[in-house]
């Protein structure tokens, strides 16, 4: 497994951030519980988690609000710190222990990958921004997705993630994604 995946969700979610507005912050989003400033501060938090987490170390800034600064450069900066966490020799061969369980390197630059493009799906919906992200990532992550995740990770509470939604004849393959992941599409 390589970071190409992640790397590429970064570049999809990046865009999505680039073209939102501070008057948007305060707006719903398709995570229940978040607005838009929320939903910002995981996908810029995640970026640091995910590092955290490659290099075995306990995450810091789970109370920074990245949404009052300038996001996307610090969303530039944690998906750079990602990334080399994720290259670092041995990661990928390495289990990591999570919050959640132990999962090799390799397994869990995966669900980063399909954690960050997911949620710039998010960011997309909810700010009136084109669905259609990066088809040909979109359809390796569904395949991913579609295989990594049981009933037993689904509740209609959203435990990790919500009943499968069905998809629009026509849907992109974020969409399909989305649908599957439990968004409303």
């Amino acid at each position: 497994m390589t970071t190409e995946p992640l790397e590429q969700a970064i570049a999809s979610t990046r865009t999505v951030l680039k073209a939102v507005s501070k008057e948007q912050l305060g707006d719903t989003t398709p995570c229940a519980q978040w607005k838009v400033s929320d939903l910002i501060n995981h996908i810029v938090g995640g970026q640091y988690f995910f590092e955290a987490m490659a290099k075995g170390e306990q995450p810091t800034g789970g109370e920074t609000d990245f949404s009052a600064t300038d996001f996307v450069s610090a969303f530039d900066e944690g998906s750079q710190r990602c990334v080399r966490a994720f290259q670092a020799e041995g990661v990928m061969e390495k289990v990591l222990t999570l919050p959640f369980g132990q999962m090799p390197g390799s397994s869990f630059v995966g669900l980063a990958a399909t954690d960050t493009f997911t949620h710039g799906w998010d960011l997309a919906k909810a700010t009136g921004q084109n669905t259609d992200l990066a088809p040909a990532l979109a359809g390796q992550l569904l395949v991913g997705a579609k295989q990594a995740i049981s009933p037993a990770f689904r509740s209609p509470e959203g435990a990790v993630f919500g009943p499968e939604q069905p998809a629009p004849a026509g849907a992109s393959t974020a969409d399909q994604l989305a649908a599957f992941l439990g968004r409303k599409v």
